[in-house]
Formats: structure tokens, C-alpha cells, sequence
């Protein structure tokens, strides 16, 4: 079954398409060849949107049929389950139907609520803080709002489904004109800066430079690397200065169209976006692309290929959503072994809870068990969404003394329909529920009773205490 197939019931996006246009119901009736009685009973969800209307909504409008036939509220419905399961809101108990309808019917009133949840947390949090510094400890937490600047870059990112065309141009303009050539990325772009700008690059000791891995010396205009970075780590490193240096105003633009509420927002996500283009010069679009598509996602093979490393390629993998040309599309989640997310990003249909951790089930925490082993999974979260992930740990960047320098695991997935897309998922039987494992977001809004790896109970269930009774799980709770 395809994806337009499956999702069917998208009458919500088709008003929303209408109104936008500001096309009338038999205007839009008339041009794709129905009854305004039945266009009103699809806008409303009580009529399916069959594969042959996609088709004629396409030849009457500009449209990408596949961007339109997913469900893009699947976010927002997470986020509102995450608002509601607050216990500022256990009398209400609003369930996930009321939600769903929510969504469908008024998606502007629902991201308002949202926005209205995640201004009232920041104000608790800051409270907090307040309340923390105005102790007895000299050096207590002052207010921070660093954490609300990563969520704001995480929404504009995973809004532009991490796909920013203008970076795109700009690399494939480079290796259009030779500047750029297969396994000559740290040297080209060497030649690059110091004949146009004059900047020199030069390899440091790290006695000279410690922990420091990339730095740019304005005044004498040099670029200063560590001798530790890898050869993937140099090229990066010199593609993110060269990005700054040489396409800073195309940054700037993407980062005032984003209109973030705070400086340290902009000037984070000005450092994401050169992230960003760096992986495009290493990764050309296109080549990369088919690449993808010949080595069937086989990231090892991908890495070798075009001289990058595993998380990079992992990471490049989630961007291939160029309009004609788009790849499987991937989520991304970057942990250390203690379980703390320092990347994320959504896709696939997959999506992350905004606070807290993930699930412990999840194979990723795993890896580090069993480091440089790549390890597959299927997993099946409550609603019964399947995913297929892959996960591996990833060596530390940096010093001579790595000791001290956190491992990271990563992990992509997909949806499972699209699992088949990848080497990794050979002579699995996606159908025989012993190879899915149940999964939640995290424990906090996970209701499996029976899971043995629960930290907490989940919000508004608040646990039984059983004196007289052990139970092989940690938590037990009112069902």
C-alpha cells in the first residue's frame, strides 16, 4: 500500500488548501470535477480523499501529491498530547480523540495552545531558578534560556523538513565549476578561501590549541585545526568556516525569514544552517542522492564513498527532501550513554516528545554495549505506528585525551513501509510481531503497564504502592 494510499483522511488540508487560495467550494467543486455536496463532506473528514482526486487536485493545482498526502498534524498532535498530560490538566482528562479533532478542525487554535503551554513552562521554570538563587547557595542556577532557543531552532528546522534549497545551490555550484572535486574537499576549499578572501589554513599541536578542534584567527585571517581531527573531521571543520566566512549574508537571510524571539536563537541556528551547508559541500545533493539510492541507504558504504563519517552521513541522510527528488525520509536522535538527547530531529512520521528523554527500549541506548556494531530494530509505538531504526555508537571527536569526551550513540528510522528501502532491513519478516518491539516516547507518556524498563510512571497515573508485593516491574499504576 503507498503512502497516499494510507493516508486517506486529510479533508482538513484540502479546506485549508482552498481557503488559502481563496477559492470558493464550488469553484473548487467544479474544477476537479465533483459536487460541491461532496467536497464539503470530504473538507470534513466524512468522505475519504481517494487516490484518483489526489490526482486531479495535482492537474488542477501546483502541488506535491506526496507532500499533501501525508499527514503533517501527526506533530501537533504529539505536542498537545505532551500539554495535556501535564498535571496542570488532570481534572480535564482530554483524550486523544478530542485532540485529533482538534487538530483536524482548527490547527491554528491548537498551536496557539501549544505556544501558550510552552510560554507558561518557560515562566514556571524561570520561577524556579528565581526561587533557587534567592537561597542560601552563592552560586545558585540563574535563569536560563538556552533550552528555548534549542526548541525554536528544532521547530524552524524540522518546519523547512530540514531541506534548505539555497544552501543546496550553493554547493552544487562549487563542484559545478570544479572548485570542488571527489576526495579533494579539505584542499579545495583551502585554495578557495585563501584566493578569494586570503585566509590561510593551517594544521595546529594540539599542545598549542588543547581542546579546541577548529578556530579562526581574524586578525592574521587563519583558520587553525587541531592535528586530532580525522580527515572527515578537517573537512568539515574548514567547510563550516568557509560557510561563515563565504556565505554568511545567505545565513543571515534564512535566519531573519525564521524570526526567532532572541539573539542566542539567531545566532544558533546561524551555526546550524553552516553546519548544514558544510554536510551539502562534503555531500553534493544529487550524487549523494543517487548514491543513496544505488548503495540502498548502506551508511558504511556512504561514508567511505564521500570521505565522511557515520553520524555526518546520518545526518546528511534526513535532508534528502528536494522537491522531485526525495529520498526515505529519516528522523535522527543523537544520545551519550547516560541517555541525554543533544540532537534531534523528526521525520518519517516519527516524532519526539519535546521534554524529557526516550524510551529505553530503544536499541540506541544499547549500542553502547556493543560499540562500532551497527544494530537494527523494529519498533512499534502505542498507536500501533511501526518504525524501523538503525543504531550505532560513534567515536568522540577531539583531544588526545578522548577518555574524557563522551560517546554518543546515533540512530535514523523510517517509517517501516519504507524499511525495504534499506540494506540494513534484509530477511527481516516485518509482519511477525515477536521482531517488533513495543516502544514509547518516553515513560512519562507511555502507558505500557507491563514494561519492565520504566523509570517513572506516566504523568496523571499516579503509582500504587504495594507494601507486601514485589513485582518484577519498577513502577505499577491504576490502569
Amino acid at each position: 500500500m503507498t503512502k497516499i494510499e494510507r493516508k486517506a483522511i486529510i479533508g482538513h488540508k484540502v479546506r485549508r488548501f482552498r481557503q488559502n487560495k481563496g477559492i470558493s467550494q464550488t469553484d473548487m467543486a467544479a474544477m476537479i470535477d465533483i459536487s460541491p455536496s461532496y467536497l464539503n463532506l470530504i473538507e470534513h473528514n466524512q468522505r475519504p480523499v481517494t487516490v484518483s482526486l489526489l490526482f486531479s487536485l495535482g492537474q488542477a493545482f501546483d502541488i506535491d501529491l506526496k507532500e499533501f498526502a501525508e499527514d503533517d498534524d501527526a506533530r501537533s498532535v504529539v505536542e498537545l498530547g505532551e500539554v495535556f498530560a501535564d498535571p496542570l490538566f488532570e481534572e480535564e482528562a482530554v483524550g486523544n480523540t478530542e485532540i485529533q479533532e482538534l487538530v483536524a478542525c482548527s490547527p491554528k487554535a491548537a498551536q496557539s495552545v501549544v505556544k501558550l503551554y510552552h510560554l507558561y513552562r518557560q515562566l514556571w521554570e524561570t520561577a524556579q531558578h528565581q526561587a533557587y538563587a534567592s537561597g542560601l547557595r552563592e552560586n545558585a542556577i540563574s535563569p536560563d534560556r538556552h533550552a528555548s532557543s534549542v526548541d525554536q531552532v528544532r521547530d524552524f528546522v524540522e518546519q523547512r523538513s530540514n531541506h534548505f534549497e539555497a544552501l543546496e545551490t550553493i554547493s552544487e555550484g562549487l563542484w559545478a565549476d570544479g572548485t570542488l572535486k571527489e576526495g579533494e574537499i579539505y584542499r579545495g576549499l583551502s585554495v578557495h578561501l585563501k584566493e578569494e578572501l586570503g585566509v590561510q589554513t593551517k594544521i595546529m599541536p594540539v599542545s598549542v590549541l588543547g581542546d579546541i578542534l577548529r578556530q579562526y584567527d581574524h586578525h592574521r585571517k587563519r583558520i587553525l585545526l587541531s592535528e586530532v581531527n580525522l580527515p572527515e573531521d578537517r573537512a568539515f571543520q574548514i567547510a563550516v568556516q568557509y560557510s561563515l566566512l563565504m556565505h554568511g549574508s545567505v545565513l543571515d537571510k534564512i535566519v531573519d525569514e525564521a524570526d526567532l524571539s532572541s539573539n542566542e536563537a539567531c545566532d544558533l541556528l546561524r551555526y546550524v544552517l553552516a553546519n548544514y551547508l558544510a554536510g551539502a559541500l562534503m555531500m553534493p545533493y544529487e550524487q549523494f542522492f543517487e548514491a543513496a539510492q544505488e548503495l540502498r541507504y548502506d551508511i558504511v558504504l556512504l561514508r567511505r564513498r564521500f570521505g565522511a563519517s557515520f553520524e555526518q552521513v546520518c545526518h546528511r541522510l534526513t535532508s534528502m527532501q528536494r522537491s522531485g527528488m526525495r529520498g526515505v525520509s529519516f528522523f535522527f536522535l543523537r544520545v551519550d550513554n547516560a541517555g541525554n538527547v543533544s540532537k534531534r530531529l523528526s521525520g518519517g512520521g516519527f516524532q519526539f516528545a519535546r521534554f524529557g528523554g526516550t524510551c529505553p527500549r530503544w536499541m540506541v541506548h544499547d549500542a553502547f554495549s556493543t560499540p562500532g556494531e551497527i544494530l537494527s530494530q523494529i519498533i512499534r509505538m502505542p498507536d500501533n505506528a511501526t518504525f524501523f531504526t538503525i543504531s550505532r555508537t560513534v567515536k568522540p571527536g577531539g583531544t588526545s585525551t578522548t577518555n574524557q569526551v563522551p560517546w554518543h550513540a546515533v540512530a535514523v528510522g523510517c517509517d517501516i513501509r519504507d524499511a525495504k528501502e534499506l540494506v540494513y532491513s534484509d530477511g527481516l519478516d516485518f509482519n511477525n510481531p515477536d521482531n517488533q518491539t513495543p516502544t514509547g516516547l518516553n515513560c512519562q507518556l507511555c502507558d505500557r503497564f507491563e514494561c519492565v524498563r520504566r523509570a517513572y510512571p506516566p504523568i496523571n497515573r499516579p503509582p500504587v504502592i504495594e507494601e507486601n508485593v514485589r513485582r518484577a516491574v519498577t513502577f505499577t499504576y491504576l490502569r
